[in-house]
């Protein structure tokens, strides 16, 4: 019965392997064809050892991940060794892509000029080189650089005791191998130097069950706002179970976390309504009963982890919406105007201000990775928001 459920627990990493090394032959082939190879018994050989090392890297992905479920490998090993594993896969797509496109390129032959060689070759170096130079920096350069980042969301009919309030957003932080306890801390000394009126937490603390879930609590402890600090559950916490323990530990360090419930904050003579939902899943209705959260002739504001509940949120009346969840794609490549990236396949609402009607949602980056430990083209970030009349 273990040894089903441990097959069950690692059949989607097994499928997306065999995937992989579909493509990997698919690369092969394409190579195989190829004249220059075909004449060469160096290159054949050296074709032969690339897709033996990927399958042995691959049956290594496979054996980490028994080992994991099984309790039988650190969360540090298999963190990062199943990261390592994703990277070569994308990279071994990327590479049968250069191999498509270096196809179309004429051969560099002895009797072209110089020049003419030189730069045959150096537009398949770059074809083969910016695939893994671009993760590398990703990886060891832009995930560990958290930037502040500042927006300006023009809310109609604000009252004027609310003008120019200010919001500091922590989100998706991931606390795992990928984000240790420094690093966040580091984010949380960032968002402190803001002395925002309000601090908010929206999401995603942990990655897995694994991870110290205990010490990123007391981190956030740190956090600060002259008006309180508040947050709303991710799915992550949904995952691992951890919902009600994260309200509770996180009320004993001075943070409100927002379960479908509200928090009337007055500033002057204006009120400003927070309230905050469970990550909300796909599977249900969105914002089911958050209509009675509404404070009419208050500023209403909604935190929710997923920003796919905005334009409910937009019918229901609350004028802003605080969300997370995407990582801004977490990896971004923009090629000819278009932003390619995974998140786009599940959510129109990717990264920054978007509005419909008179209702407007900011959608942070956040801070954390998950999967692959790699930020590229969508910075980690701490978000300050200043809410404006015009």
């Amino acid at each position: 019965m273990r040894l089903l459920t441990l097959l069950i627990r690692v059949l989607p990493d097994v499928t997306a392997l065999v995937f992989v090394l579909m493509v990997q032959s698919l690369g092969v082939m394409l190579l195989w064809r190829k004249p220059e190879i075909r004449a060469s018994r160096t290159k054949r050989a050296a074709v032969l050892v690339g897709l033996g090392c990927s399958c042995a890297i691959m049956v290594l992905a496979v054996l980490l991940r028994f080992a994991r479920v099984a309790n039988r490998l650190s969360p540090w090993w298999s963190g990062w060794g199943r990261g390592f594993v994703i990277a070569w896969a994308m990279l071994s797509v990327a590479w049968v892509a250069a191999i498509f496109l270096s196809s179309w390129l004429p051969p560099a032959k002895s009797t072209h000029s110089a020049s003419r060689r030189g730069l045959l070759l150096a537009v398949r170096a770059v074809l083969f080189g910016a695939p893994a130079a671009a993760l590398a920096y990703g990886t060891f350069i832009q995930r560990t650089r958290i930037v502040m980042r500042e927006e300006r969301i023009v809310i109609p009919n604000l009252p004027p005791d609310l003008d120019g309030l200010r919001l500091v957003q922590l989100t998706d932080l991931h606390v795992s191998p990928f984000l240790s306890i420094k690093q966040l801390e580091g984010a949380i000394a960032m968002a402190n130097e803001t002395r925002a009126n309000i601090a908010f937490v929206t999401g995603d603390l942990i990655t897995t069950g694994d991870d110290p879930l205990d010490e990123c609590l007391r981190a956030l402890g740190k956090l600060r706002g002259d008006a309180g600090v508040f947050g709303c559950m991710g799915n992550h916490e949904a995952y691992v179970s951890a919902q009600d323990y994260v309200e509770t530990e996180g009320a004993r360090r001075g943070i409100r976390f927002l379960r479908s419930s509200a928090m009337p904050l007055r500033f002057g003579n204006a009120t400003l309504n927070l309230a905050g939902v469970d990550y909300q899943t796909p599977r249900q209705p969105y914002l089911a009963g958050t209509e009675k959260l509404i404070v009419p002739g208050a500023m209403n504001m909604l935190l929710s982890h997923n920003p796919d509940v905005f334009p409910i949120a937009a019918q229901k009346g609350f004028d802003f919406t605080l969300s997370g969840h995407t990582h801004g794609g977490q990896v971004r490549v923009e090629i000819l105007g278009a932003d390619l990236n995974l998140a786009r396949f599940f959510t129109p609402y990717v990264d920054g201000i978007y509005r419909q009607g008179k209702s407007s949602i900011f959608v942070s980056r956040g801070i954390g990775t998950i999967g692959l430990p790699t930020r590229l083209g969508s910075p980690p970030e701490v978000a300050l928001i200043h809410l404006c009349r015009s």
